[in-house]
């Protein structure tokens, strides 16, 4: 028999889109002691984290919780609880995460009708309000910040176009939320769904969500509370329920609300994470952690243009915490990936779909958006860079990243 040892995981300055280096903070309040899920000291915390999350979220709306799973669950809980077979559904297609959703909406039995631009683009948000015109569909769901472009949807025509004409907007902001703004309720959005593994620097296993009563109407429609713990009151013919039970936000909507009716036992560790997550993005202030991301952006984008690399999403539309560079011609993109882990214990990230191969993504998200992090990656990537014999400038990134931070007023550190 083997005697494994104990885990001893390497440190890692981790500049990808997601997952993204936990706040020491979070890690120590995920050590805190275990509590019963319907301990009151508990359901104060979750209390709390409804509280903060709103104002995350930038909301009134009653509804602003966490579901346990990682981003994809959050996702797959409230298309699953919104969409029943035949429903139609516009979904805009500008990189991978709007197949992820037409994916989700095919299994619940949607009629999909997606509109598609080329990665590295979005879309002017006139066309999609005429699409919406054309097949007047029940459900526009939408990528905010796409990753695997470095690209972000505007959105504040969308949603009042879509209260305009009975449409329910629901957006995954997996990528965006606690790194750039996300205005629920002034951008009409009825239903949003977060990550906790990317701007928020909490480890994934989250998702936090919130909705409005447009969205909650029609989940209370498709309510079947589970025989096991159902009352009489609850034992209604339903002619079609919400399909699945875990991600049924109905009977979440019991268990989050004063009712604690049991649904699931409670990621308390993760719960812990996320309370903890959300307080520290209200300390810093969600003016001026858009901010930091920004100021961290330009001394990277700086640096990467001084080197002489070429960025693939220098566009107006850029996602301010994802900078894509194309891969020099001639240059082998997981090589330098791997040198760059390898020697320097920093991970970058390839892509997907059309881009494989063709570019890198760096993310500068939540605690992973730090100085030290943006001139220690500059500094790798050149030197790896110099290794595979690329063409670069040798000497100009960290200069130029440095005349970013020494003649800048902020203090963002």
């Amino acid at each position: 028999m083997n005697a494994f040892q104990e885990m001893n995981s390497p440190l890692r300055t981790i500049m990808t889109p997601g997952p993204v280096e936990v706040d020491p903070r979070v890690l120590r309040a995920m050590s805190t002691p275990i509590l019963g899920q319907f301990d009151p000291a508990f359901t104060n915390m979750m209390n709390e984290t409804m509280e903060m999350l709103r104002q995350v979220f930038q909301t009134k709306n009653q509804w602003a919780f966490p579901i346990d799973g990682t981003s994809r669950a959050g996702i797959e809980a409230v298309l699953t609880s919104v969409i029943k077979p035949g429903d139609k559904v516009l979904i805009p297609i500008y990189g991978r995460f709007g197949h992820l959703l037409t994916e989700i909406a095919e299994r619940n039995g949607a009629e999909i009708h997606n509109i598609e631009c080329e990665w590295g683009e979005v879309f002017d948000q006139d066309v999609i309000i005429a699409e919406m015109e054309r097949i007047k569909p029940k459900v526009l769901a939408i990528v905010h910040g796409e990753t695997s472009t470095g690209c972000m949807q505007p959105l504040d025509r969308i949603g009042p176009a879509c209260r305009e004409r009975d449409v329910l907007c629901i957006v995954d902001a997996v990528a965006t939320i606690g790194g750039t703004e996300v205005k629920v309720d002034e951008w009409k959005l009825d239903a949003v769904i977060g990550g906790t593994q990317k701007c928020l620097s909490v480890p994934s296993g989250m998702a936090p969500i919130t909705y409005n009563d447009r969205i909650e109407k029609v989940v209370n429609a498709r309510k079947k509370v589970e025989r096991g713990i159902s009352t009489e009151s609850d034992r209604i013919d339903v002619r079609e329920p919400i399909r699945s039970n875990y991600f049924d936000l109905s009977q979440l909507q019991d268990y989050w609300g004063p009712r604690r009716l049991n649904h699931h036992t409670e990621a308390t560790s993760m719960l812990y994470a996320l309370r903890e997550g959300v307080r520290i993005v209200l300390q810093e202030g969600l003016k001026e952690r858009f901010e930091r991301h920004r100021f961290h952006e330009e001394a990277l984008v700086e640096g990467i243009k001084a080197m002489g690399l070429e960025l693939f999403n220098d566009v107006s539309w850029k996602l301010p915490m994802v900078t894509c560079i194309k891969i020099p011609e001639g240059v082998d993109g997981e090589s330098v990936r791997t040198m760059l882990l390898q020697q320097f214990g920093i991970e970058i990230a390839s892509s997907f779909g059309p881009l494989h191969g063709k570019i890198w993504r760096i993310g500068t998200m939540g605690y992973s958006c730090r100085k030290e992090n943006i001139l220690f990656v500059l500094a790798a990537l050149e030197a790896v860079l110099i290794r595979h014999k690329a063409q670069v400038k040798t000497g100009q990134a960290l200069q130029a990243a440095l005349n970013i931070y020494e003649t800048t007023n902020l203090v963002m550190n």
